[in-house]
């Protein structure tokens, strides 16, 4: 009896331990990883849809883990390359401008999400990002309209205002700027010296880009490229525009006073309003447009982001019901996160609120918001294409021996041309 008893009981524990491991099993079967960057602003939006969420769905753990955007698409290109999808996030943030290229290149590499998340809602201009051959891949995240963002308190000292650079051109911003420069001793602007964001900022503004409607390259003959490269040179040989060497350097020159503007996505305002001693000191213009381009406008977009769940996560359906309960359908979340982190909706429930239209003090009482939100629903749409990385860096590349003198702008514009003509194969 002794032994039947011992061995019902070692039954019974070793049933409970089993049972148990289930258990535990089951709860990290719950928890989603999230891959993302920028703590002030997408991983802040991230942890408070986190919270949202586990109202109703306490047992749902959000592991946010903080990933830059370059290691991030590295590491992802790696293990799909090697078809290694084990040490993947069950969602990604995704710059909008590389989801082409990695949904086109690893079509089952991510989870539709048509039926299972309301996209519907979106700005269109965004939606359209994610999509591929008819499916849906992306719910949008943060809205990507430029502004010009400038220091009230340095333009006084050159005799100027806010209003003064509000609807004009390029050449104009770079007159503006020589007055800025004699006069407050200071440059406008600032921009990494490897990325040509400003000449892309300048180029969608016009409603024009560098591929063609079918994806192949369209550099040589491009006016609208021609003219943003020169005008740009122009600025730096002038000194209205400084180079820096990294994004760090980047937002230091607007923290600490080395220029009085920043042209960029509206998401820069997180940066900007870091710091306290400035407030007040802060007003948002719309963007220049180019001047000899035929339908030019003063609205363009720069960066941008998207949520993307991973075809390869054991919790997708999970993942696209958080996206569809917050991203998709909280207008608390987007209440909550665009105070603190200036995180522009582009979900179009979320501009109707009432925190859109409050004016904010760090930039006088100005509504930024609003016409922020207003600037976005006039960008031009450009299809950026599948090597859009590789025409910026070729770009990039091209215009450091322009501002050099070792090329003139039309050929460097042809070596850039030449260069990404190679890569495609063409």
């Amino acid at each position: 009896m002794k032994l039947v008893y011992k061995i019902m009981t070692a039954a019974v524990v070793s049933a409970g331990l089993f049972f148990m491991g289930g258990c535990s099993k089951a709860e990290q079967e719950k928890q989603l990883t999230v891959w993302c960057w920028d703590p002030q602003f997408n991983i802040y939006a991230m942890n408070t849809a986190a919270e949202i969420y586990q109202r109703e769905h306490p047992d749902v753990k959000v592991n946010v883990v903080e990933t830059p955007w370059a290691d991030l698409q590295q590491k992802l290109i790696t293990s799909l390359s090697a078809n290694d999808t084990k040490s993947l996030p069950d969602i990604i943030l995704c710059q909008d401008t590389a989801m082409q290229k990695n949904i086109s290149n690893y079509p089952n590499a991510f989870y539709p999400l048509d039926g299972k998340v309301d996209i519907s809602q979106f700005a269109q201009f965004k939606v359209g990002y994610g999509e591929f051959k008819g499916k849906h891949y992306s719910v949008p995240f943060d809205n990507g309209a430029t502004a010009t963002f400038i220091r009230t308190d340095i333009l006084e000292k050159a005799g100027l205002k806010p209003s003064d650079f509000n609807d004009i051109t390029w050449r104009q911003f770079l007159e503006l700027g020589k007055i800025v420069k004699a006069k407050a001793g200071v440059p406008l602007l600032s921009y990494v010296g490897t990325e040509p964001d400003c000449i892309f900022i300048m180029l969608q503004s016009a409603g024009k880009w560098v591929f063609d409607e079918n994806g192949n390259p369209s550099m040589v003959g491009n006016e609208a490229l021609k003219e943003a490269v020169s005008v740009y040179s122009e600025m730096i040989k002038e000194g209205v525009c400084i180079t820096v060497s990294d994004w760090n350097a980047y937002i230091a020159s607007i923290q600490n006073s080395s220029v009085a503007a920043t042209i960029n996505g509206c998401w820069i305002a997180g940066s900007i309003t870091n710091q306290p001693a400035q407030k007040g000191k802060w007003a948002v213009v719309n963007t220049p447009r180019l001047d000899n381009i035929p339908g030019a406008t003063n609205y363009s977009n720069q960066g941008g982001s998207s949520w993307m769940v991973m075809k390869s996560s054991k919790n997708a359906e999970i993942a696209c019901d958080f996206l569809n309960k917050t991203f998709a359908g909280s207008t608390e979340l987007y209440e909550t996160i665009l105070p603190t982190s200036g995180a522009i909706a582009t979900w179009l429930p979320a501009s109707k609120t009432s925190v859109y239209d409050q004016p904010n003090d760090f930039f006088a009482g100005q509504k930024i918001y609003k016409d922020i939100v207003d600037y976005a629903g006039k960008i031009p749409q450009v299809k950026y294409g599948v090597y859009n990385y590789e025409a910026r860096d070729a770009i990039g590349v091209v215009v450091s021996d322009i501002l050099t003198g070792k090329k003139t702008i039309d050929q460097g514009i042809e070596e850039a041309e030449k260069q990404v003509k190679f890569l495609m194969g063409l």
